[in-house]
């Protein structure tokens, strides 16, 4: 058991004021209205919002922040599946192999930039709620509740990526160190150590509560909603086998939430839309902002060359994966995937991120400013069917078949039939290249094998298969971070 520790989190003044110039920057550009104010913690600062108007100003600074190429704009999501073994690689060195290959160390390929992002946009919010409290404080006719609700969600959310990043699964061991628990504007004095697993989870879960009663039921496009902080809700209390609180949760957006699923028609199609009816929470990406181009989703999973000669044929699916989505020839998710550079009858170029095979986007006027479904229903129901298992097989069927039904040659779930394993490996066919599978298998501690003989790739970083006792399942503190803040060394994650 480690040490509880304290609520912040601490980098010397010259790292803090360099991360707060850059927040004012990137915030600033992205936005062109951002307040340009002082970092909150300066002895002088003055009040870095004063109307409702600028608060939605830094809630869109902060959706825009969470587009990077080192968050959901990219990197994270392809952490999910790369790491889960859906995806693999045709040839090395092309970029991210890293994801793939396990090559981590403290020094190099610590995808620090998973760490600084993150952070940074948990400084943005911290600062936002600590305005907000100071101006209700003090009295306001303003009503801020809708951008508190937001920035306590997004914290959860945010806070949930770390801790999956850097520290055990929950019901590994959850005494284990987590992440650092920043809740305020940092303060210069105080020391950088590292909350618990149990903590984090903790810290995530009084965020969501907070939240709820604070936001609107309405669907919000490219905004966070009340039905976004259940699916979180959700999500959270899965991995912390709460199978009770979790199937609530899901089936309160399943039966009052304002979302239906697709049907098997309108699935295809659904990728070439914005805010479809699935959509719980979109991050919104636009051609002149955000837009990541030949770095973005889109061009990582598309065949090489395929529209540009830029298209490196970074990833592609694993034959495992490839197995899993073939049990039914007539699955309507193979509307999303084409051939890949290995032949052109293999399918393993997804185009999710590109609108469709044809690389007509969503609607924008570049293809790959295709916005990023961070939450959708159909996870949803594959929450509800889990959660459901435990309890009723029965029920946990019906929500399952929801989704089987997509794979219409496929025979339905029934109480008699249905295990944890359809339930993965229908995760797997709907929620691929979304970042969910390695997580998924860590959390469920099952054993993950990589695709390392598709194309003679060597690995020498770990075995063709793992489970979650290899240590690099989490990722290095980086050696930047210690260097800045000493006391992380001794709260190094094992093996680094």
């Amino acid at each position: 058991m480690i040490a509880s520790s304290p609520l912040k989190y601490t980098v010397p003044m010259k790292k803090l004021n360099i991360l707060f110039a850059l927040l004012l920057i990137l915030s600033a550009s992205s936005c062109k209205d951002f307040l340009n104010v002082e970092p909150s913690n300066s002895s002088d600062s003055e009040t870095s919002i004063q109307t409702a108007a600028d608060a939605k100003v830094i809630i869109n600074g902060l959706m825009r922040r969470m587009t990077d190429f080192d968050y959901y704009g990219r990197n994270f999501i392809m952490y999910g599946d790369a790491k889960g073994g859906d995806l693999t690689i045709f040839s090395q060195g092309r970029g991210l192999d890293g994801l793939y290959t396990f090559n981590h160390s403290a020094t190099t390929g610590s995808y620090s930039g998973f760490w600084f992002q993150i952070y940074h946009s948990i400084l943005q919010t911290n600062s936002l709620l600590e305005s907000i409290e100071n101006i209700e404080a003090e009295g306001t006719d303003q009503n801020f509740d809708d951008y508190k609700g937001q920035a306590l969600t997004a914290r959860a959310l945010m806070y949930f990526d770390l801790v999956r990043l850097y520290g055990k699964a929950y019901n590994d061991d959850k005494s284990s160190y987590g992440v650092p628990n920043i809740t305020e504007p940092l303060d210069a004095s105080a020391q950088p150590l590292r909350a618990s697993v149990e903590e984090n989870y903790q810290q995530i879960l009084q965020d969501l509560k907070a939240a709820a009663p604070l936001l609107s039921k309405s669907k919000s496009n490219g905004y966070i909603n009340y039905y976004t902080n259940l699916a979180m809700q959700a999500r959270v209390y899965l991995y912390m086998e709460n199978y009770s609180a979790a199937l609530s949760a899901a089936e309160e957006i399943i039966d009052d939430g304002p979302y239906d699923l697709y049907t098997n028609g309108e699935w295809v199609n659904s990728w070439a839309t914005q805010f479809g009816k699935e959509s719980i929470f979109e991050l919104a990406i636009y051609p002149s902002e955000a837009d990541l181009g030949t770095a973005s989703l889109g061009f990582y999973l598309r065949r090489l060359s395929h529209g540009s000669s830029n298209a490196m044929g970074w990833f592609m699916a694993s034959d495992y994966f490839l197995n899993r989505l073939g049990e039914d020839d007539n699955d309507v998710r193979w509307g999303v995937m084409s051939y890949d550079e290995s032949s052109n009858t293999r399918f393993g170029s997804c185009y999710k991120y590109s609108g469709n095979v044809e690389l007509e986007g969503d609607g924008k006027a570049t293809a790959t400013a295709v916005n990023i479904k961070v939450i959708r229903l159909s996870e949803i129901y594959l929450i509800a069917a889990e959660a459901a298992f435990h309890s009723n097989k029965g029920l946990a069927a019906d929500y399952l078949n929801a989704i089987r039904k997509r794979s219409p040659d496929l025979d339905p779930a029934t109480a008699s039939s249905i295990s944890i394993d359809m339930i993965l490996d229908e995760r797997s066919k709907e929620l691929f290249a979304e970042g969910h599978r390695f997580f998924d298998m860590i959390r469920l501690n099952k054993t993950i094998t990589y695709n390392d003989d598709f194309g003679g790739i060597a690995v020498s970083q770990r075995e063709k298969t793992i489970d979650r006792s290899f240590n690099k399942t989490i990722l290095p503190i980086s050696q930047g971070e210690i260097n800045a803040n000493p006391g992380l060394e001794a709260q190094q994650n094992p093996g680094y």
